[in-house]
This record gives C-alpha cells, sequence and structure tokens, in this order.
C-alpha cells in the first residue's frame, strides 16, 4: 500500500503525463529536422546547382571552344558528333572523347581596365 500512495505522489499515474507524452515525442523530431535543414542548405543545394551548371555546360560546347578532359588534357574542340567531341591536343595529336568526359570548358578572362593600361 505504501509503494502505490508514493507513486501517485510521483504524477506517474495521472493524466498529465499523456499530455507531456506527445508534446515530448513532437520536440524530440526538432533537432533531426534542424540537421536536415542544415545538410540540406549546407551540402544537397550547392551540389544540385554544380550539376546544373555542368550540364548546362556540357550542353553548350561548340566547335572551337578550349576545353580540360577528366583525365587533364588540354585542347580545343575540333568536332562534335553527337555525344562525341574529337579534341585536338596540338602537335598533330587528335583524340575521340564523350560530353560526359569534358571536365570544364574554361571562360575567357575578362580584362580589367587596369590591364588595359599597361
Amino acid at each position: 500500500m505504501l509503494f502505490v500512495e508514493v507513486a501517485s505522489a510521483m504524477g506517474g499515474a495521472g493524466g498529465d503525463a499523456a499530455a507531456q507524452g506527445g508534446l515530448g515525442g513532437f520536440a524530440s523530431f526538432v533537432p533531426l529536422i534542424l540537421m536536415f535543414a542544415i545538410f540540406y542548405f549546407l551540402i544537397i543545394r550547392p551540389q544540385q546547382k554544380k550539376n546544373k551548371e555542368y550540364k548546362e555546360m556540357q550542353a553548350s560546347l561548340k566547335v572551337g571552344d578550349k576545353v580540360i578532359t577528366a583525365g587533364g588534357m588540354y585542347g580545343e574542340i575540333t568536332e562534335i558528333k553527337g555525344d562525341l567531341a574529337v579534341v585536338d591536343l596540338g602537335n598533330k595529336v587528335v583524340v575521340t572523347v564523350g560530353r560526359a568526359y569534358i571536365a570544364a570548358a574554361p571562360t575567357p578572362k575578362v580584362s580589367k581596365e587596369s590591364d588595359k593600361k599597361k
């Protein structure tokens, strides 16, 4: 009998504990939601943006563009055949690579006005 009185005095059998349990369940998910938001804005979203820019670069390749292949070879596109690009590496070396293996097409640097004065 003494045990029952102590348990009820601690509030273990009251209806108030059920109401706290519902709030506690939601409160335990708040850190998970915040972690997902942080991962989205720091990792997922920038990666999606980078992939979009990469696909746009590959779609806009044309003859005469200077490119860097995934293997690190620098060259100039001389012909495009569907998903293949013929790249002139110089010294009469010509290779055919898939468009997916063109890692970058460096954009021309815009000269500053201070460079023009020199």
